[in-house]
Order: structure tokens, then sequence, then C-alpha cells
């Protein structure tokens, strides 16, 4: 009977290693299978949710250019402005009279040769923003202006 009992232990043991093995591969199975679910869920969460352009449109300018070379030239421009918030958009919109002065005044100064080689939409674009950023009021917060659309364009 003694020998029996050192056989038992052993097999006892043996079944107890496996049991603790089969228990630690199925946690990790499960660990693996949720940390994907939870990785596809923080994923999903981190996909931002699609919103609307805001758009302010801006009244086409007529506009006598610098002279140059070829005497007096006009620029005819319609402009639509691409804003980050609807507090950007509300205090241009509260403020187009001003806008609409500042554009003038900058479009005025401009040369019809540096508006119709490459880049120079892009330039004045540029310039559009640098004007439009400066504030209107004493307490104004800064504006969000993504972009600068031209939506008409002839230099006559």
């Amino acid at each position: 009977m003694a020998k029996t009992g050192g056989g038992s232990r052993k097999l006892l043991w043996l079944m107890v290693i496996l049991v603790v093995v089969s228990v630690s591969a199925a946690g990790a199975a499960l660990y693996m299978v949720m940390g994907q679910g939870e990785s596809q869920a923080s994923q999903a969460q981190v996909t931002p949710e699609r919103r609307a352009p805001i758009f302010v449109k801006i009244d086409p300018f007529t506009v006598n250019l610098a002279d140059d070379n070829y005497g007096s030239r006009l620029l005819y421009t319609g402009i639509s402005l691409k804003v980050g918030d609807q507090e950007t958009r509300e205090i241009l919109q509260e403020h187009m009279p001003q806008v609409r002065s500042r554009l003038l005044m900058l479009f005025s100064g401009q040369l019809a040769s540096e508006l119709t080689h490459p880049g120079g939409k892009e330039q004045l674009a540029e310039k559009v923003i640098a004007t439009l950023y400066e504030p209107m009021t004493d307490y104004q917060p800064d504006l969000l202006i993504e972009d600068v659309l031209f939506t008409e364009f002839i230099v006559q």
C-alpha cells in the first residue's frame, strides 16, 4: 500500500500542474481577446466626428489695382472664407463693413503682374488672412480662419 500512495501523489501533483497551466493559458487568451476589443473600442473613440465646414461668403469686389507698366487695371474677385468655428463666423458677419474695407484697401494696393503669375493668388490669400487677423474691436477673441477661397477672379 505504501507504493500506491506515492504514485497517486505524483499523479495528483501532475494534475494540479496541468490545471494551473491550462487556467493560466485560458486567462492569457481571454486577456488578449478582451484587450483587442478594448483597443478597437478606443480606436472607435479616437476617430473624429465628421463636422460640416463653416463658410463666410463675402460679396464680390471690383477694385482698381495699383498702376504698373500696362496702366490702370481692374480686379474683380469673389471670396469665401473657411472658418474654424461659429464664433469666428459671427464676428466676421457682425463686422462685415470693416472686413470689406480692409480687403478693398489690400486689393487696391496689388499689382496685376503679381496676381497673374503662379503663386500670386496664394500670396494674396495669405495677405487676406493676415489682414483679417488684426482685431476689429478692443476685446475680440482670436479668429480661426482656415482658408481663403477665391470663387471669382478676373484681372483686366
